[in-house]
């Protein structure tokens, strides 16, 4: 049996193994094929009968060209790089990993929301680059620090995410309202569900958990952000077509937004023209919320029991 992996850094830098892989058949590791269409990702995948894969797309046209796939497995949740309906009317069953960063991306946007408040990162800069020692006064800071005791997080999309993120929100002394359409017990026992309007109305903090659908693409946009309190911070680390971004940079720069932390943009890697990238006070880290070693060891093993299971005949985290 063999296998290819065509864009294995990202998941495993060194610090992982493939050997479950090898353990079920022939192996080949590219770090790095190609994000965009090219006739490259063909001629690697070759006759390789399972394909692995993170964000190298497999189009209709790659899927012709390489008539022994028998497997494809995304090495992560999102599986939209896959033409999965032309994978099913050939046949192929596309498998992802359904659950493995519930943690480490609810801990990764308490760790956004953090340094909005206080600019951990920025004051450190400014004191190993001589200010403070130079300063006149015995302590100093270039942004209002928050205390977040007392305020209300408001947080849409309140799955297994969203649920951890409003543990700890509580933890801080925070109040949480959640917005889902999927209301639940275990979501009751952390939040009060509300809906959207008086989210955005009554909350401190904004913060995305949801999915993207058709229905909520831009759904913090010039509207929304006009419903929601002067001076709201905004959180984003699920995906960056839930806001429309020159409405958010206006906010910003208007001040009507105190500030937002994102993880993820519209187009990935960030443009150069993104106008978010001049906008004030916003952080912006490239999609990492995902990436820890543990998360990632996750995604190695699931992608294992996923070939490996389908080598037996019974095929798991099938999405088309």
């Amino acid at each position: 049996m063999k296998i290819v992996v065509l864009d294995g850094y990202t998941e495993n830098p060194g610090d992982l193994s493939w050997d479950g892989l090898r353990e079920l058949g022939e192996v080949t590791v590219y770090d790095r094929t190609s994000y965009r269409e090219s006739p490259l990702i063909a001629e690697r995948i070759g006759d390789a009968e399972i394909v692995v894969l993170n964000k190298t797309p497999i189009s209709r046209e790659t899927l012709d060209r390489c008539p022994n796939i028998r497997l494809i497995a995304v090495l992560a949740t999102g599986y939209n790089v896959v033409d999965y309906s032309c994978a099913r009317e050939k046949g192929i069953p596309v498998v992802n990993v359904p659950t493995y960063g519930t943690m480490s991306v609810s801990q990764y946007s308490i760790a956004l929301l953090l340094e909005l408040c206080h600019h951990i990162g920025h004051h450190s800069e400014s004191v190993h680059a001589g200010k403070w020692a130079s300063n006149v006064d015995w302590c100093y800071w270039d942004y209002p620090l928050i205390e977040l005791d007392g305020k209300t997080m408001g947080i849409i999309g309140f799955g297994r995410i969203g649920q951890a993120e409003g543990r700890v929100a509580k933890a801080l002394g925070m109040k949480v309202l959640a917005h889902d359409i999927y209301p639940s017990d275990a979501g009751r026992e952390i939040a009060e569900y509300v809906p959207l309007d008086r989210l955005l109305a009554e909350s401190d903090v904004v913060t995305l958990h949801c999915n993207l659908t058709p229905e909520n693409t831009g759904l913090i946009n010039r509207e929304s952000i006009a419903r929601m309190k002067d001076g709201a911070l905004l959180i984003n680390n699920a995906r960056g077509q839930l806001i429309v971004e020159q409405d958010v940079a206006d906010a910003l720069n208007s001040g009507k937004l105190g500030g937002a932390a994102l993880d993820v943009v519209y187009t990935e890697p960030i443009r150069e023209d993104n106008p978010l990238l001049r906008a004030k006070n916003c952080i912006i880290t490239p999609h990492i919320s995902w990436a820890p070693r543990e998360s990632r060891q996750r995604i190695m093993d699931c992608t294992v029991e996923n070939v490996r299971a389908f080598l037996a005949g019974r095929p798991v985290n099938v999405v088309n």
